[in-house]
């Protein structure tokens, strides 16, 4: 039986991840500092989990003892806004967590490991669909900080034969997502009606976004053990919808009357996004399933 080992997997993404692993009868491992994590979101019964945070001693510990074949690195500071308040943080956690796992990976013979990035990394789009042949030009220390970890993953294996695959993220959404962590804008509005309060929309809601179902998220993933030697991939539902769109199809689905808030436009933010995923789909064997009425109606019954 395979090993595989998620760091963050007590996470929105990580935990869904865990859960269908163990599903496929792979044996699964976990580490997680629980610092937005929950123990909650796993079955401690059905898998091995560490409290350790990895740039952490305890971390080599823990890899020297569960030999893992594979390690899916989900770990991040994904928080955009405490990126550009604190670089250090930033940078300590998603750039030296990130050698920390590569560190560890040649010294205990991982085979591949796969990681989370984001389309964050492209900044203002020069074109749509944005292509991974796009220009990299990051608009806050998150999106510059998962940029330089692919790039050393790819000098890993130049000089290390490390194996990867980098998966850069649409807006994920879905059960599980924390609306105060990760900030996810479908996790906002749904928490909000779910407790009858407005939410707020930044400008004037046409700004558009490609959202993908965690499902999506977690069946690209499974293949990457796979596929995608080398590649970096762009993971996503390709189709754009404006958050507008999006707010009265949560509407529509819950039934609710509560009216939004608009506000002025937050400074920085990009008006468009739709990421191309053929490359994705032709390399990993994957194409996205959930559509966003789909998706919404699942998160829904979360939060409900």
């Amino acid at each position: 039986m395979e090993k595989v080992l998620i760091t963050g997997g007590c996470g929105f993404i990580g935990s869904h991840i865990a859960e269908k692993l163990l599903g496929l009868s792979y044996e699964v491992a976990i580490v997680d500092n629980l610092s937005t994590g929950s123990i909650h979101n796993i079955d401690e019964n059905r898998l091995s989990f560490f409290k350790c945070d990895i740039i952490g001693d305890q971390f080599e510990e823990v890899i020297k003892k569960y030999q893992p074949d594979f390690i899916i690195h989900q770990a991040a500071q994904t928080n955009v806004l405490k990126s550009i308040n604190d670089f250090l943080y930033d940078e300590k956690v998603n750039i030296r967590g990130t050698l920390k796992v590569i560190d560890l990976s040649r010294k205990y013979r991982v085979k591949k490991i796969i990681f989370a990035s984001t389309s964050a990394v492209y900044g203002h789009p020069k074109y749509l669909p944005i292509d991974t042949s796009h220009l990299a030009d990051p608009l806050s220390p998150y999106g510059a900080s998962k940029y330089a970890s692919e790039n050393y993953l790819k000098l890993a294996k130049k000089l290390f034969n490390i194996d990867f695959t980098v998966l850069r993220y649409g807006n994920v959404y879905g059960p599980r997502q924390n609306a105060s962590l990760e900030g996810g804008v479908v996790s906002i509005f749904s928490n909000a009606v779910s407790n009858g309060v407005r939410p707020t929309i930044f400008g004037d809601g046409e700004q558009t976004r490609d959202f993908v179902f965690v499902d999506d998220v977690v069946s690209a993933n499974i293949q990457a053990l796979r596929y995608g030697s080398g590649e970096i991939l762009n993971i996503s539902y390709g189709a754009q919808t404006s958050i507008n769109q999006l707010y009265r199809n949560i509407q529509s689905i819950s039934g609710t009357k509560v009216e939004p808030i608009y506000v002025n436009a937050r400074p920085g933010d990009i008006k468009h996004s739709l990421l191309c995923t053929k490359k994705t789909t032709d390399t990993l064997r994957w194409h996205p399933k959930i559509d966003i009425k789909k998706g919404l109606s699942k998160t829904l019954d979360f939060y409900h």
